[in-house]
């Protein structure tokens, strides 16, 4: 499958290991089951939870995605975040199946059945939301009185949600990471994002949808080190309900955002179209 090619400055995070990741977040979309349903969540909040001025918790810092950290630091640092979760009463709820509708999930069935070489992030363009909070590459979070800033190292994007209880505008661009607006809930930061074009994958493979789409995220601080994370994707034009997925970020103090950059002229990609026009699909790697 063609993923785009990370290019980083010394570290532990090989490419090798970037490249494994970026293949496991694709096939993302093909999580759960049909028997998933909404389950209520709500994280615990710890006495370790650092706060503002004002009291609410402060989510300030250098995150990554679970599986990121299993890279980074092996699978034993990913069994003993989840020990703590536990420990502190948190289980991840499962991520949902894409509930698409049959015309939607016969389009998403075919860029599976093309193995992913459509992947927008495979051509350089910026990943969406809510995937890009499911990159293995690390983000921060700068928290102000009235905003949060979300700085990312992969595509060098940003975020900038206002939480000082302004509406999104009345003219909005169809973009691809969206126009957020963002309101506090309890412990809760909960960000509406609606203004996405229809260029990006939600979570995986053929993961699309159309500029409907609405998300809403809500970030929930769970203690010094975990930060969990549920979104809700709605699009009346490709799904039949609403679509529930789960994270927890960890906490990265040691961690700094990198310089990324993606290569143009991706030639594997047109090498992958020949091949699968002339029917050989030798270069696809399944997975037993």
């Amino acid at each position: 499958m063609a993923v785009d090619t990370i290019a980083r400055a010394a570290g532990s995070r090989t490419k090798l290991a970037a490249l494994a990741a970026a293949c496991a977040i694709a096939a993302y979309g093909a999580l759960g089951s049909d028997s998933a349903s909404a389950q209520a969540h709500n994280p615990p909040v710890g006495d370790d939870v650092p706060r503002t001025a004002d009291g609410k918790p402060d989510l300030s810092g250098i995150w990554v995605a679970t599986g990121a950290l299993g890279l980074m630091e092996g699978a034993d640092a990913v069994r003993a975040a989840r020990a703590a979760d536990e420990a502190a009463g948190y289980e991840q709820p499962r991520n949902e199946p894409p509930p698409y509708k049959p015309e939607a999930e016969a389009k998403r069935q075919e860029y599976l059945d093309r193995q992913g070489i459509d992947d927008p992030m495979a051509q350089c363009l910026l990943t969406g939301v809510p995937r890009i909070n499911f990159r293995p590459l690390p983000f921060e979070i700068v928290q102000l009185q009235d905003r949060i800033i979300m700085l990312y190292e992969i595509h060098h994007a940003f975020r900038i949600i206002p939480t000082d209880g302004r509406p999104h505008p009345d003219y909005i661009e169809p973009t691809y990471l969206g126009e957020p607006a963002g309101h506090w809930e309890g412990d809760t930061l909960v960000v509406e994002v609606i203004g996405f074009n229809d260029k990006t994958w939600l979570a995986g493979t053929g993961t699309w949808h159309s500029e409907e789409l609405r998300v809403t995220e809500r970030y929930t601080r769970m203690s010094n080190d975990a930060l969990a994370y549920e979104v809700v994707m709605e699009d009346p034009v490709v799904f039949t309900k609403p679509w529930r997925m789960y994270e927890t970020f960890r906490l990265r103090p040691n961690e700094r955002i990198r310089e990324y950059e993606c290569i143009e002229s991706n030639e594997d990609i047109v090498r992958f179209q020949q091949l699968l026009e002339s029917g050989d699909d030798s270069f696809i790697e399944r997975a037993e």
